[in-house]
Parts: C-alpha cells; structure tokens; sequence
C-alpha cells in the first residue's frame, strides 16, 4: 500500500484530504506539527508528499529545497496559490506536479495514481538483495553486513538496473535508454562518473569488486 504524507495546515482540508485518500486506498499520514517538517517527512517515509506551500514556519518551497537535497521523493503542490509564477517556482524547485485548490477530486486522484505509477512502475519490488546487498529503492539506502550508505536517485537506479540484470553483461546503451526512460538525464560520460562513485560507495560498505567492467561490451555482476 502506497504512504502519502499530507503537509497541509488547515484542518478541514487535511481532514478532507486524509479521508479521501484512506477511501481510495492509500496510508496516510499527517504532518501536524510545522517545526521540522523535513525531518519528520523522513521519519514517515511516505512514497508520496502532498505538499501546501502556505504553511506556519517555514512554507512549502523551502520544505521542498530541504526534502531535494536528500531526496526524490515526488511532490505534489496542493496549493491556493494560482498564479504561473508560483507553479513555475514549485516545478523549478523540485515538485513533479502542481494543483490549486479548489481541486478536483477526481483530477487530484488521478493525478497522484499517474505520478505513482510513473515513478514505482518499475519498483514493484522495492527492496532489492543480491549476494547479501540490500538495496532500498524507497530510500536510496544500501546495506551489507550492517553497514548502511546513501546512494543518489541516479546511482540507486543505476544499481537496481544491474541487480535485475545479474549474471547478464548489460551495455552501456541499454543503461542510458533505462534512465531516460526514468527521466535521468544521463549520457555516456556521466554514466562512468556515477559507476566511479557507485563502487567507491560500495568500497565503503566493504564491497569490492562487486561490478565488473567488460571490455567494450558493458557491465557485470555475477
């Protein structure tokens, strides 16, 4: 079942809120408290923030910068704010979609099961293992023999590919064309900086030799 984190302050709407989403089948879980949204966020670990941007404290463009520089967690706006330059300065600071209230809510529905299926639909399986490597998609998070470090969205995928590929060489041209199709914008040189940094991580956690390089032809793990 998919969690969503409702950060909203009013409380008729974030009642209406938790009370559709609930009869449509998701977790939901609410954001009461306006200090350290951020951090509890994290805590929660929602796959999904509906995220207002009026909000005691701090508003929703800087709990979107802060959730950005750890996470990519989508983000949806729900907002009263109706202008262009408000749902361009949400887009432009990390939120993958932008409603205005009063919403639709067939359209808001629709909208956050279009998102989720976009960025799960090739995490159905969220947690992936291979020779005791514990890789989370949810949180980027790699584990082995109880050592945890943080993996980027762009090195979680990379990684994931690799592991739904075991025991296949898989080229570079396949791995580009995958994370295009996530909206990871990689080209061939960028793809070598992370693979760099994925083994250095994976170094850290006492992993060597993990993923093989074959000579023109791509990438291996057995």
């Amino acid at each position: 079942m998919y969690r969503i984190a409702v950060v909203e302050d009013d409380r008729m709407i974030r009642s209406e809120l938790h009370l559709l989403l609930t009869n449509n089948g998701y977790e939901v879980c609410d954001v009461l408290e306006f200090n350290g949204i951020t951090e509890q966020i994290k805590e929660l670990q929602p796959h999904i923030v509906l995220l207002d941007i009026n909000l005691p404290k701090e508003d929703g463009h800087q709990v979107c910068m802060k959730l950005r520089s750890f996470s990519n967690l989508p983000i949806i706006f729900v907002t009263s704010r109706d202008s262009d330059m408000d749902e361009l300065q949400s887009l432009m600071m990390g939120g993958d979609d932008y409603i205005t209230k009063p919403y639709n809510i067939s359209i808001l529905l629709t909208r956050i099961a279009l998102l989720l299926k976009r960025v799960y639909k090739d995490e159905n399986q969220m947690r992936l293992e291979h020779k005791g490597i514990m890789l989370n998609m949810e949180n980027g998070k790699v584990t082995h023999a109880g050592n945890t470090i943080d993996f980027t969205k762009s090195e979680t995928r990379i990684l994931a590919y690799l592991f739904r590929h075991a025991g296949k060489i898989v080229s570079r041209a396949d791995m580009i064309d995958y994370l295009w199709d996530n909206e990871l914008f990689v080209d061939d040189n960028t793809l070598s900086v992370n693979m760099t940094r994925i083994r250095k991580k994976l170094e850290e956690i006492k992993v060597f030799d993990f993923i093989e390089t074959k000579h023109r032809q791509g990438y291996y793990i057995e």
